[in-house]
């Protein structure tokens, strides 16, 4: 199910939103780009670009295409191209990514590891065989 959604074509006008006092439990798919500016807990899979807002916390596992993190994230974050660190971002765990941006400022705990995109391909499909044994 996972790798499926990372094949499939994506509408760049549509934008997933978790506003500022919302909260979600268990696993978000979005062929699109998801913007998280509320509480996360679990998984979260985009075929697109995630934005978590300055206020926003995600604790769980994310993979996505890009990620731009003003926010704080304590799980481990999976990125098939570009994760850009913001100043106000703190990350409590582990990083794979392709490239990555750091701002002065940024908090990161944990490991971070450089993948191509064969390798996140790879990890995505580690990651749906955990999924479909769950």
């Amino acid at each position: 199910m996972v790798k499926e959604l990372f094949n499939k074509e994506t509408d760049a006008n549509s934008v997933s939103r978790i506003s500022a006092g919302t909260s979600v439990k268990g696993e978000i798919s979005s062929h699109s780009d998801i913007r998280i500016d509320g509480l996360v807990e679990g998984r979260l899979y985009s075929e697109g670009r995630v934005v978590v807002g300055e206020n926003a916390e995600i604790k769980g596992t994310i993979l996505c295409s890009d990620l731009d993190l003003w926010g704080k994230v304590e799980g481990e974050i999976f990125v098939r191209d570009v994760l850009s660190l913001k100043a106000t971002s703190s990350v409590h765990g582990d990083l794979h990514v392709k490239k990555i941006q750091v701002e002065m400022g940024a908090e990161i705990n944990g490991t971070c590891k450089m993948i191509s995109e064969a390798d996140f391909d790879a990890l995505l499909g580690t990651e749906s065989a955990e999924l479909s044994e769950a």
